[in-house]
């Protein structure tokens, strides 16, 4: 299933959207100066198993490669991508600092 990504900045997350218009993934982000640090990433389980999530990190990462930031990956389906993908996308890695201890 082919979608249209674009970077939601107002609502800090990169969203993944069918051509008629209905949201079906997004990628929550907050910026730091020199980076983006992905904290989420969701697509609604009617959507799920369709490369929805492929497609959404893979456009996001590349937008972020486009601005000369790096990445810094909290959510764990964007930490999975780029160890999978870690040949394409070495570049944008920063470090991801430790989940808070509880």
């Amino acid at each position: 299933m082919d979608v249209t990504v674009a970077d939601a900045p107002e609502r800090e997350r990169f969203e993944a959207w069918l051509p008629g218009g209905t949201l079906v993934g997004a990628a929550y982000y907050t910026m730091r100066e020199d980076a983006v640090v992905f904290t989420h990433t969701e697509v609604p389980e009617e959507y799920e198993g369709q490369g929805i999530a492929t497609q959404l990190v893979r456009s996001a990462l590349d937008s972020v490669r486009a601005r000369n930031l790096r990445v810094i990956a909290l959510c764990p389906y964007v930490r999975a991508f780029l160890r999978k993908h870690e040949d394409e996308y070495r570049d944008l890695v920063g470090h991801t600092p430790a989940p808070p201890e509880a």
